[in-house]
């Protein structure tokens, strides 16, 4: 919990926060070994790991599952896992319920997306002692509502409301703010105007903190290209060739060598001395 009670701390310090998503075991044991701040299991995984068009999909089933993988994995990292679609809407004994399900599997705090109809339940959850990261700007679960997957807050009265949800998600007792796909100078407005953390997800330089998805990153992804995504490695690339490569070493019999072999243990020859 020391991350939470560093982040405003680190935010007057001006140290930018680094997050990175995670949603199974192989991939936060390789986090675990980095400086990376802290792990997002988002909902994103009905994308990323499931292969649907939208978070929408997304159940606490899965998200239970997979927040119980990176646990397993990532070490000492903190561990943010986000609410499923429509699990704030449901009432408060749904969404606390919901939570608790979260942190038992390893999370230490839940992100929400939206404060605007869900401040009893992010006040509640708050009292309760969970702590809650709040998530503006494009909401990916509301993209129906906005015309899909595009940047919020290009006019002045967007911006005007996305600062004011901001404002009430630190009203309301969150830790720290996700902010989405919004203009630099809209972001940046958010980041002075509260005193905990803010994280950018294609919302310029002008936050305490960067986050992305790992499969984006590592160029995984081969068919979803944000543009606020930097490509640090062609990883299907280093993924087809390798694939390829033991493709071809299986054709030429090339693989399994000896020492990728397992070998009998002979047992001795008696002599006929030790017969008799």
């Amino acid at each position: 919990m020391s991350l939470i009670r560093n982040f405003r701390k680190l935010k007057s310090q001006g140290k930018k926060l680094v997050v990175v998503t995670s949603y199974d075991y192989w991939s936060a044991r390789i986090i675990s070994m980095t400086n990376v701040d802290a792990v997002l299991v988002g909902d994103c995984s009905s994308m990323v790991m499931h292969g649907h068009e939208n978070t929408l999909s997304t159940s606490i089933d899965q998200m239970v599952a997979h927040t119980e993988a990176v646990k397993k994995g990532v070490g000492d990292k903190f561990i943010i896992a986000s609410f499923p679609y429509m699990a704030c809407r449901k009432g408060i004994y749904y969404a606390t319920e919901t939570a608790e399900k979260l942190i038992k599997a390893g999370a230490q705090a839940i992100k929400i997306e939206g404060a605007f109809g869900n401040e009893a339940i992010i006040n509640h959850l708050v009292e309760s002692g969970i702590p809650v990261v709040g998530h503006i700007g494009l909401k990916p679960s509301h993209h129906h509502s906005v015309g899909g997957f595009k940047v919020q807050g290009k006019l002045e009265i967007d911006a005007d409301k996305i600062v004011e949800e901001g404002k009430l998600f630190e009203k309301l007792g969150c830790f720290s703010i996700v902010i989405e796909a919004v203009p630099p100078q809209v972001a940046q407005r958010v980041t002075s105007q509260v005193l905990i953390p803010t994280i950018g997800v294609g919302a310029g330089k002008d936050v305490d903190g960067q986050a992305l998805v790992l499969q984006d990153m590592l160029g995984l992804s081969t068919d979803f290209k944000p543009k606020f995504v930097r490509k640090y490695l062609d990883g299907a690339g280093l993924f087809v060739n390798a694939l390829n490569q033991f493709v071809n070493d299986v054709h030429h019999e090339e693989f399994p060598a000896d020492r990728e072999t397992y070998t009998k243990k002979e047992k001795p020859i008696l002599s006929e001395l030790s017969l008799n």
